[in-house]
């Protein structure tokens, strides 16, 4: 990609710029048909470690590797002209130390092209961040529900209702804004407590099950198309079913095939005379 081909397409930097304008538009993508329809509509594309549930049917994110991420992030890139693109170290990736997660963020940099990483953490990984941000890689943070730690957190629930919760998001919300992160994800955290540090840092927040004041809002493309259907977060907003409507055409594709209704002529190749 040439310097001049990615100037066009949206910075972490104009990203930061838009704290407190107008609301950013983020998605999850993870393939290139999928990145070329988003694209032209959103700010912020995320090529989220959700892929291991959505795409792999992983239980929780923790089987997701940095090869399939880096994987899905080339693919991701091939069909993006204008969003910036962020994709997620998963778990194991960056915890050690900050050498370790370094050398991965380069990695995935390189490798991909995309604009930015996103790890999850507050107060314990803003040491990280601040290590990866003065190297020259640009991060996104991700306080409030994470799930790389669901298994140590008791499951997939909406945070921020007790003192103890609430004083923990407060302290990573500040942490992270001061990291050198240029954006942070607040996921399952109850509105008073996301709109609260929505204003209290610097930096945009991009909220999924969050509070409608953050600077921006993520989901799952496949959430809010119908196209996963093993549950639906409370949070989600499903704006079509496509799963649905696959299902359907799928039926009728294989009535006419068993039917031999289809291939009719017209889908078949004459001899030339």
């Amino acid at each position: 990609m040439s310097a001049i081909g990615s100037q066009k397409r949206l910075t972490p930097t104009r990203i930061s710029a838009m704290k407190g304008g107008k609301p950013i538009v983020c998605l999850t993508a993870y393939t290139t048909p999928m990145a070329r329809l988003l694209d032209e509509h959103c700010d912020l594309l995320l090529v989220g470690d959700s892929l291991g549930m959505v795409l792999y049917g992983m239980e929780t994110t923790l089987g997701v590797t940095l090869d399939m991420m880096i994987a899905h992030g080339k693919a991701v890139m091939r069909g993006v002209a204008k969003a910036c693109v962020v994709v997620d170290m998963p778990f194991g990736s960056y915890q050690e130390s900050k050498e370790v997660a370094f050398r991965n963020a380069v990695r995935i940099l390189q490798e991909t092209g995309c604009d930015a990483v996103k790890l999850e953490g507050g107060e314990e990984m803003a040491e990280t961040i601040a290590f990866l941000t003065k190297r020259g890689i640009p991060v996104m943070g991700h306080i409030g529900l994470m799930p790389q730690q669901v298994q140590t957190a008791g499951g997939y629930r909406s945070v921020g209702h007790s003192e103890h919760e609430t004083s923990k998001i407060r302290r990573d919300a500040h942490a992270i804004g001061g990291s050198g992160a240029f954006a942070v994800v607040v996921e399952g955290t109850v509105e008073p407590l996301a709109r609260e540090v929505t204003s209290a840092i610097h930096i945009p927040t991009i909220g999924i099950g969050a509070s409608s004041a953050c600077d921006g809002q993520v989901l799952v493309s496949d959430d809010i198309l119908g196209l996963f259907n093993d549950f639906t977060p409370r949070f989600v907003k499903r704006y079509d079913d496509l799963g649905k409507r696959i299902a359907a055409a799928v039926s009728v594709y294989a009535d006419e095939v068993r039917s031999r209704k289809f291939p009719a002529a017209e889908h078949t190749f004459k001899r030339r005379s």
